[in-house]
């Protein structure tokens, strides 16, 4: 599941995406306009700044800015970040990768399950930048979202 510290920093992120190219936005300003506690904001945007996600510059014209195009993006980088494994157990992950003690891989059906959700959930955000995201007319989603419940 994504945890608010994810959540906040693509939220965040999507904010900065939609400045002008190369301009500047406080962390106040960011923390205000999306309800992210700035605090924790700033030490999300300090993780995103040493992932080079984002720049930052001090002074009265400083703030953050995104250090590359959002084309350039993915989302499912940044979540790996902020979260770590997309994988919803430690014995699907690809990056994370530990052995269950109370299974045998080769049978467990739980694995297997966990595997295809992980790979899911990797082809939706490994395919999906920032600036998609920021764009993105989230109607049909919602639409295709409620027929299905």
């Amino acid at each position: 599941m994504l945890t608010k510290k994810g959540k906040y920093g693509l939220k965040a992120l999507v904010h900065l995406s939609g400045l002008p190219v190369g301009q500047f936005a406080f962390v106040n300003d960011i923390a205000v306009s999306n309800n992210i506690p700035k605090k924790f904001l700033d030490a999300i945007l300090g993780e995103l700044r040493n992932a080079g996600f984002v720049q930052s510059r001090k002074g009265k014209d400083g703030g953050y800015r995104l250090a590359r195009p959002a084309s350039e993006i993915r989302i499912g980088h940044v979540v790996r970040v902020l979260d770590g494994p997309l994988a919803p157990i430690s014995c699907a992950s690809r990056t994370q990768y530990q052995r269950c003690e109370d299974c045998d891989e080769a049978t467990c059906q739980v694995r297997h399950m966990m595997l295809e959700v992980r790979q899911a959930i990797a082809e939706v955000l490994d395919n999906r930048s920032l600036a998609a995201m920021r764009d993105a007319d989230n109607d049909d989603v919602l639409r295709t979202i409620k027929y299905r419940v």
